[in-house]
């Protein structure tokens, strides 16, 4: 979809701070040899960089490389080898000293118009739970548009882009909320909360994901010092969810319609279903009034994807399995690091990678299918003894043809130990030369799941691998016909 990348680690505690909300507590703050307090990246919004030399983008492409853990089918991660050290207490984190946010680097280059990507790590101070995908240190994917654009077109192209990826992993049913800040305000301001109690109010908001409706209310009232009167006339509005026909109802609400934000949100809500409706994804998308998204820097449409999943047989409703994707419109974030104050109009998405892969691990682990561990995708075998070198010479020949070859680095390991090796780490195939197959001018191509073998001209074996496997998006073994 033409996005660019970009990416980075810390950047100044000021860069960060007042930009979270509630949430401002989870972020790792830290202070250099020189004294100098800086803060690891809580999200790819805010905490983007380029180095000072900011000419040229280039630089920083050519410098990336992807870790070991990185999987083949992501974009490269940066590389942060030989970056200064920060010490937190009695830990070591690499961090580049010459990072500043993506919207910084907007400011400062007057980027006007960008679309970019960025994979990478970020920090939560936060109680970790391994078994939900919660971890302190985890991988985000994100997608971002800046530019001056006709309204609600890039915001369509970002729902867009979730509703492809979940869809495309097959993670199961999904739901996308959205809504819109100047909706959300202005349902404060006809419920008579005071403007500046409205940041703090949306936080409160923000966890009725997690919490019933009578807990947030009591927090409300109790610790954000609402009235009771203004809690209630919130809930009438918070707890609705639907799609166009909602929109059009709060158009002809007698208060909302008299608020100016509101109104104007309603209006953009409204443009943005036709839109997705034309992307024909409108049946995984709900305007949710409850949703908040507590990070401040927030000015317009918000948006979060939840997977679904039936609690039994016997109960119809969905219930949510957690957050793996959320984004928002920031329009105000650029001219914050602007010296005149000219804004950037910015929407964007994060996609939880590592929120997804622990799903994703759950639900292999409960169907008992076995997971592949490597990308090879045949080994070479030999089924006597001294033929080292003819498996030397046929892996030669695959590699050249581009084909994920490997062998057992012994002299004459057994047929057995070979083929167990395939079972256990997921080899679809094993490429066998034996005395007979020299003689012959053949390979036997074995497929591990089934076990039948076919003898292949040796000249043909590199097409036939590759006609095997490259149907194969998602499961190799199951295109392995013979």
């Amino acid at each position: 979809m033409g996005f660019r990348p970009n990416g980075c680690l810390a950047s100044p505690q000021e860069t960060l701070m007042g930009k979270y909300g509630d949430n401002s507590k989870l972020i790792y703050e830290l202070q250099d040899q020189g004294g100098e307090l800086l803060a690891l990246r809580y999200d790819l919004t805010v905490s983007c960089h380029s180095p000072d030399r900011m000419g040229s983008v280039k630089f920083l492409w050519r410098s990336w490389s992807p870790p070991v853990c990185a999987p083949s089918s992501l974009p490269p991660f940066p590389c942060l080898c030989g970056a200064p050290v920060v010490v937190l207490r009695a830990t070591v984190i690499a961090a580049d000293m010459k990072q500043v946010p993506f919207a910084r680097y907007l400011a400062m280059n007057k980027i006007t118009n960008i679309k970019r990507y960025h994979i990478a790590k970020v920090y939560r101070r936060d109680n970790p739970a391994t078994t939900r995908g919660r971890y302190r240190e985890f991988y985000q994917c994100d997608f971002d548009i800046a530019g001056q654009f006709d309204p609600m077109i890039p915001d369509a192209e970002c729902l867009k882009i979730v509703h492809e990826i979940l869809s495309d992993l097959q993670l199961g049913d999904f739901l996308i909320k959205v809504n819109d800040r100047r909706i959300l305000n202005g349902v404060f301001a006809v419920c008579g909360v005071p403007e500046s109690k409205f940041i703090t109010t949306c936080s409160t908001v923000d966890k009725l994901d997690k919490m019933p409706w009578e807990d947030v209310r009591s927090e409300m009232v109790g610790e954000k010092g609402l009235s009771p009167e203004a809690a209630d006339r919130i809930g009438e509005y918070v707890q609705l969810h639907g799609g166009l026909d909602l929109i059009e109802q709060l158009l002809q609400d007698p208060k909302l319609s008299q608020n100016k934000p509101a109104k104007e949100g309603l209006g953009d809500m409204k443009l943005l279903f036709e839109y997705l409706t034309l992307f024909g994804i409108t049946g995984k998308i709900s305007f949710d009034l409850s949703l908040a998204r507590g990070l401040d820097y927030y000015t317009g449409v918000i948006f979060e994807a939840v997977l679904l999943q039936q609690e039994n047989d016997h109960v119809e409703e969905s219930v949510g399995v957690g957050s793996v994707a959320g984004g928002g419109r920031y329009d105000g974030l650029v001219g914050m690091f602007d010296p005149k104050g000219r804004k950037v109009p910015c929407v964007g998405v994060s996609i939880g990678i590592e929120r997804i892969f622990s799903i994703m691990e759950q639900r292999v682990k409960a169907s008992g299918e076995k997971v592949r561990t490597t990308e090879t995708q045949v080994l070479v075998a030999t089924p006597q003894k001294h033929l080292l070198g003819a498996r030397l010479k046929l892996i030669s020949e695959l590699w050249d043809a581009g084909i994920k070859a490997e062998m057992l680095y012994k002299k004459d390991p057994k047929l057995l130990k070979q083929l167990q090796y395939c079972e256990d780490t997921g080899i679809p195939l094993v490429a066998i030369i034996g005395e007979q197959e020299l003689t012959d001018g053949v390979v036997k191509l074995r497929v591990v799941t089934t076990r039948e073998e076919v003898n292949i001209p040796r000249e043909k074996v590199a097409d036939e691998i590759r006609r095997r496997l490259e149907p194969c998006s998602l499961s190799v073994q199951s295109c392995l016909t013979l």
